[in-house]
């Protein structure tokens, strides 16, 4: 074994003294950091949970349609606005934006009980009820017919159930009819008898009052289950052909 492998590294008082100094300044610094550690818990190595603190997101997004207990049903605005404009707002994944008339225009062509259906399962990208499963039948028709109508239908808002049986108010006729069934009655379009057309009438007013009201709640021919506005009641409807019958009398 040569001499030169038993030679120290430090050959000079230079070196000896920078070793020195350099040993001496290790030992301080973890002299520090332990002292840190055993009065605080949080400096020099950090334990779990400041580490979980400093890692955590700076913000958090939380999506909450959740109504107050007792609340009414919701109107279609208020509807959207907590669950629908975050996508019917922006045009977000591939989502038909509100007031965009030709990209509504196909989905209103198929009418209110069409595009109820879609938002009950979900269509798409977009979740059953748009992800708010609290939703009722009324207030995701409600916000249906919000967004269409801003966007170039004229549906009806359906209104909330009467309190109590046999308290409900009168349901005009005549409004449900301008509203639901015009488009075609008014004008005898598809083969609709016509509003006042007595020879168109006739027949089927002999039928009797329960056959009319079966053929405008299940749909007949051209014309859609409830004339296409799935929203309507039972009596909303019978308001609508007692008004075309009397008419056609």
């Amino acid at each position: 074994m040569s001499h030169e492998e038993h030679q120290s590294f430090i050959k000079t008082p230079k070196q000896l003294i920078a070793v020195v100094i350099l040993s001496f300044v290790a030992f301080i610094g973890v002299a520090v950091l332990a002292s840190q550690y055993v009065t605080t818990g949080q400096k020099g190595l950090p334990n779990e949970e400041v580490t979980a603190t400093a890692i955590a997101p700076v913000a958090k997004v939380e999506l909450a349609t959740a109504k107050p207990a007792n609340a009414g049903p919701r109107t279609g605005e208020q509807v959207f606005q907590a669950a629908c404009a975050a996508c019917h707002d922006t045009g977000a994944a591939g989502a038909p934006k509100v007031g965009d008339n030709a990209a509504w225009g196909p989905r209103i062509a198929t009418g209110l009980e069409a595009l109820l259906k879609s938002a009950t399962n979900g269509i798409n990208a977009m979740p059953a009820k748009g992800g708010a499963a609290d939703l009722s039948e009324l207030e995701l028709t409600r916000a249906i017919v919000f967004m269409a109508n801003k966007s170039g239908a004229s549906f009806k808002e359906p209104a909330a159930p009467a309190a109590a049986e046999g308290q409900a108010a009168a349901v005009d006729g005549k409004a449900v009819y301008e509203a639901s069934c015009a488009a075609c009655h008014g004008t005898g379009a598809a083969g609709a008898p016509k509003f006042g057309e007595k020879a168109a009438w006739a027949p089927r007013i002999a039928t009797g009052m329960d056959s009319l009201l079966k053929s405008a709640t299940g749909g007949k021919n051209a014309m859609p289950a409830k004339g296409g506005n799935a929203a309507l009641s039972d009596a909303e409807i019978k308001a609508a052909v007692e008004h075309m019958v009397a008419a056609g009398k």
